[in-house]
């Protein structure tokens, strides 16, 4: 691989300055004594404090959580079998098509989205709440979970399903002890990359949810709209790392399997 040239590296810090330098700022002062985010006076952990002491900010926490790990489990079961779907589909035409169908939810407007959710759900007579938000949080993660997969199904060799016929195995044998291992890496990445979206999502939470039932980026946006604090700083604060952590878990799991790939030594 060549080396990055030091225009390039000079570039790509520039970028990350961009990115982080806003976040940083604001995490920077939720240890502020203060109460402004123009005069520092000395570090202090009272806002984080004024966060876990808030019971109903906890349980919006607890409910951001719960619909976050739920929707991404849901939606990478039903992602990863709808990616081997497609793969399977022969009419290449037909294919282009799903696929096609597939991306385009992913490039919509968070806004159109969520409004259209809101509309059905007020059709069909789903109670605004935990329900709505999850089923919302759930149909907007496949698309995500299928275009993480589909790579992994598409590099994967034919002739391991063959081979596996060959020797007597049923469709759900391929399934268990072929398919799934192989594509096992995209799979994980479908189900980290879903469970931030839903962490992070605004837009589309904002509509589907009702009275009574939260998730942190509604809150948030609710009490920033109500006037600077820094207790919004620490809520953030706090999203930040967590979306920090669970991206270290992913690379973490994903560089172990390929390690114990690159350990084998075959037979």
């Amino acid at each position: 691989m060549e080396k990055l040239s030091k225009g390039s590296k000079l570039y790509l810090a520039l970028v990350f300055v961009v990115l982080y330098a806003p976040i940083l700022f604001l995490v920077f002062y939720s240890f502020n004594s203060g109460g402004t985010m123009t005069n520092f006076e000395s570090f202090t952990l009272e806002h984080y404090k004024a966060v876990f002491d808030d019971t109903r900010l906890i349980n919006i926490l607890i409910n951001t959580v719960v619909v976050a790990l739920l929707s991404a489990l849901i939606s990478t079961m039903i992602g990863t079998l709808g990616a081997i779907g497609i793969v399977s589909i022969r009419n290449h035409k037909l294919r282009n098509t799903v696929l096609s169908l597939n991306n385009i939810l992913i490039v919509s407007p968070d806004v159109i989205i969520g409004a259209s959710f809101l509309i059905l759900f007020t059709m069909v007579g789903v109670n605004l709440g935990f329900s709505s938000v999850l089923l919302a949080h759930v149909a907007f993660s496949i698309p995500i979970v299928v275009i993480m997969v589909l790579p992994k199904l598409q590099e994967m060799n034919s002739s391991l399903i063959d081979a596996a016929l060959d020797l007597g195995a049923s469709r759900r044998d391929i399934l268990t002890r072929v398919i799934l291992p192989y594509i096992k890496p995209g799979i994980f990445a479908g189900f980290f990359l879903a469970l931030t979206y839903s962490l992070d999502d605004f837009a589309v939470t904002f509509f589907v949810t009702g009275n009574g039932f939260s998730t942190l980026s509604v809150e948030i946006y609710s009490m920033a709209r109500a006037g600077v604090s820094l207790t919004v700083n620490a809520i953030s604060g706090l999203v930040f790392f967590v979306t920090m952590l669970l991206v270290l878990g992913y690379y973490f799991i994903t560089n172990r399997s390929k390690g114990a790939r690159g350990s084998e030594v075959p037979k």
